[in-house]
């Protein structure tokens, strides 16, 4: 079996996976809730990570003239650099996430680690979608209480969905334009967390854009693989013309994504 199909996948199908690996897509009620717990483990080794990246930031570029004064006493040879301190201020942090269908799972995880995380940011604002856009952060402060029970409060008291509920992209960004825009400021990161399937719609791109305009960075997190996107229903490829889009499919990819991208 492994000549025939491959090593990589017998390994793959054989071993059970961890939390940290199972994708966000399959999991069921149990792999979700098993998900949750590792929220609090994940936010500390991340909160770690985050702090030290700003350690070294503070460092600043190498300062010639007090460089070469502290050479003096060591014969001219700048054996301890002197550098210009810096304080590098916390960034603010926004996501829109698509809470519809299978990727609600992935957006409600990502929600609460990143409400784990508030303290690495100055400033977080959350925003849910179906079709309609509306702003979900108090919900999901409170939700630190329930963590299981976040996307049902979310879908049942946020105004998150209209006429019914499929996903609608480009109205929930178009909304999002109207609605929050003055939420994006020049020190903002936004996380877009969602699939891009837009079930045949306007897609309406020059609302992602506006949003990029306003923008520090934006960032898409997609946890379909890159073989699925601009299939079927999917707009992927229009967005990733506007913005970087990344696939994101388990909480290894995920803690790794957060780490790396976001701004010291």
């Amino acid at each position: 079996m492994a000549e025939l199909r491959g090593t990589d996948l017998i390994a793959r199908r054989a071993l059970a996976a961890t939390p940290d690996q199972i994708d966000f897509l399959v999991a069921g009620r149990e792999q979700l809730a098993e998900l949750r717990r590792t929220v609090q483990p994940l936010s500390r080794k991340l909160a770690t990570r985050l702090a030290a990246r700003r350690r070294r930031a503070e460092r600043g570029r190498i300062d010639l003239r007090r460089t070469l004064r502290r050479s003096l006493s060591t014969g001219g040879v700048p054996l301890r650099p002197a550098y210009r301190r810096r304080r590098p201020a916390r960034p603010e942090l926004v996501l829109l996430c698509d809470v519809s269908g299978s990727v609600a799972g992935f957006a409600n995880f990502t929600m609460l680690l990143v409400q784990a995380l508030r303290e690495q940011f100055s400033k977080v604002r959350v925003f849910a979608f179906v079709n309609r856009t509306d702003e979900v952060t108090a919900l999901v402060s409170a939700g630190q209480a329930d963590p299981a029970g976040l996307g049902a409060r979310i879908l049942a008291e946020a105004a998150v969905t209209g006429w019914d509920g499929s996903s609608d992209y480009g109205t929930a960004l178009g909304q999002f334009v109207e609605r929050y825009l003055d939420a994006v400021g020049p020190r903002t990161s936004v996380l877009v967390l969602g699939d891009a399937r837009n079930n045949g719609r306007d897609p309406n791109p020059a609302a992602l854009a506006a949003v990029a305009a306003r923008a520090r960075r934006v960032y898409w997190l997609n946890p379909e693989p890159v073989s699925a996107w601009s299939t079927g229903d999917s707009a992927a490829g229009e967005y990733a013309r506007v913005v970087r889009m990344l696939p994101c499919r388990n909480v290894r990819q995920l803690g790794d994504l957060v780490a790396r991208l976001l701004p010291v």
